[in-house]
């Protein structure tokens, strides 16, 4: 096995490792973008019930009511804090996976300029000994031309 053909099966390995990573970062990307549109809707939601009861309170406030209202909008924050919360963890994991992305490119693309380099290196090798072999094909020639010139030796 040539070197080159090693540096070919790196490649293949490095790209399915940045595949792989590829869509590891949009999974984590969907995931964030998902909790976010969750947090946001949380959010909304609150901002709507906070509005609607505000209305019912300036009607008529029961004292039963309100602890139930106030109950309730506890529990509806926490629920927007941790939503917030799954939204931060999520979009640190999606900065991990692009990180690991931007790893796996540049192997591939640091092998890729070996092979490139390496091919180029085979080529100039390959070129350098053509025109040696030209060169003394041409210096043979040369020789064969001088050689049938001249007269034959007297004995």
């Amino acid at each position: 096995m040539t070197g080159i053909e090693t540096l070919t099966i790196l490649l293949g390995q490095n790209e399915r490792q940045r595949d792989v990573a590829f869509t590891a970062h949009q999974r984590a990307q969907t995931a964030a973008e998902a909790a976010l549109g969750q947090a946001e809707q949380l959010r909304t939601y609150r901002r709507e019930y906070e509005q609607r009861w505000r209305l019912q309170f300036c009607r008529e406030g029961k004292i039963e009511l309100v602890h139930c209202y106030q109950s309730f909008m506890e529990r509806l924050t926490q629920a927007v804090e941790q939503q917030v919360r799954v939204a931060e963890n999520a979009g640190q994991q999606v900065q991990h996976a692009l990180a690991t992305l931007r790893d796996t490119e540049l192997r591939c693309a640091s092998v890729r300029k070996l092979i490139e380099r390496r091919q180029a290196e085979q080529r100039l090798s390959a070129d350098r000994r053509d025109q040696k072999q030209t060169d003394e094909a041409a210096s043979r020639a040369a020789w064969n031309r001088l050689g049938s010139t001249r007269p034959a030796p007297l004995m």
